[in-house]
């Protein structure tokens, strides 16, 4: 066993140094990888000390034995993942520049969410695949869209969330079971309990994804998924969320589809996540009529409002307008035809000039049988 002062000399004076044993190595000291030092770990690490103020690359390599990283959360700035039976994380595990996905999963404790594979201030990854992901929880800090290399065993099952102005936490798992009969919650999420206007719930699969802050999410399927029940036109698809205070599944919404019927994804309108328990894929049991607009409010009376028809003669509606990053900028109960493009939500933009030129979405509510549409508006000057 290597201690941490002989270690550390090792690092400062080469460029990489390669640690196997049969034995873990345990830190007990305050550990750091210098900039372009590279280490390698053969054996299981144990950290006991402080090994988070790391430049250089650190890398856990093994053919045959499966490794382990536990005790006090490890950063790294690079990480490479070659164990080809799978590396297990039972602390918290950070990465501040890249992630490198050779051979096998990085599993984590699906029983423990705060414990995940951190993706630290926008760093990125590599190399993900269906025998090459986070099999359990990663997390997300920073402003950046991220998409989730997760799954769930030998199968990658991504999940995408929005940019935003401000610098966000996200933590988020995929799960290859039914939501009726959950392996690792400790309530269920009965398909049958869902809003009128939800025709069918995917009891295939879910995702969780935790984090206090407004987001857009996209969902994925694949030919294993089941989703031809759901509709027989993917944009008939929404994401559909398990509200924790009404304990029932609720309509997520859908602003894009892509793809076709064996492969594809869908993006919801924005909603805050900690307030639903898990997410899936379901279907709306009322057609949506979903249509772009463009208004151009110069002053010259023509095409200076936003005019929606079905709203005149459904006077009893629920519309939001929200800009790129999501943010309410626009909120009427009623609304009969008359939004020029001003602000009055909370973003800070003079009402005198209006809201920037750009394509800003929306979410039109119907009260009546609670149909929803949703779409885009462009605003032009």
């Amino acid at each position: 066993m290597h201690t941490p002062n002989i270690i550390t000399t090792l690092l400062f004076f080469c460029n990489a140094i390669v640690l196997q044993a049969q034995v873990a190595f345990q830190n007990n000291g305050n550990l750091q990888i210098h900039d372009e030092g590279q280490i390698g770990f053969h054996i299981d690490l144990i950290n006991q000390g402080v090994f988070n103020q790391n430049l250089g690359l650190a890398g856990f390599y093994s053919q045959t034995n499966p490794l382990i990283v536990s005790g006090n959360t490890v950063v790294f700035n690079d990480l490479e993942v070659d164990v080809a039976n799978n590396l297990f994380i039972r602390t918290g595990v950070g990465v501040t520049n890249g992630t490198n996905f050779i051979t096998g999963l990085v599993v984590t404790d699906r029983n423990t969410p705060n414990i995940s594979l951190d993706f630290i201030n926008d760093s990125f990854y590599s190399g993900v695949a269906d025998a090459r992901h986070t099999d359990g929880y990663a997390s997300i800090s920073g402003n950046d869209a991220f998409t989730f290399p997760i799954g769930d065993d030998n199968r990658f099952r991504p999940m995408s969330v929005s940019a935003s102005s401000l610098k966000q936490f996200y933590s988020g798992a995929y799960f290859f079971e039914d939501p009726n009969s959950p392996s690792t919650f400790s309530t269920n999420f009965n398909t049958n309990t869902r809003q009128e206007r939800i025709s069918t719930v995917n009891p295939t699969e879910f995702w969780d994804l935790d984090g206090p802050s407004e987001t857009s999410v996209t969902l994925t399927w694949d030919a294993n998924s089941n989703v031809n029940f759901l509709a027989d036109e993917i944009e008939d698809f929404v994401v559909v969320g398990w509200n924790i205070n009404d304990a029932e599944w609720q309509d997520l919404g859908n602003t894009l589809t892509a793809g076709d019927i064996t492969s594809g994804s869908v993006t919801s309108a924005p909603f805050i996540p900690d307030e639903y328990a898990v997410l899936t894929i379901g279907s709306a049991n009322t057609e949506t009529q979903s249509l772009n607009y463009g208004i151009s409010p110069d002053g010259d009376g023509v095409n200076d409002v936003l005019v929606i028809e079905a709203t005149r003669r459904r006077t009893e509606n629920h519309l939001e307008i929200f800009n790129r990053w999501g943010v309410k900028v626009y909120e009427a109960d009623g609304y009969n035809n008359n939004w020029d493009g001003t602000s009055d939500g909370r973003v800070t933009i003079s009402r005198d000039k209006g809201l920037p030129v750009g394509t800003y979405f929306y979410i039109l509510e119907f009260k009546d049988n609670g149909e929803r549409a949703t779409g885009y508006i462009y605003i032009n000057r």
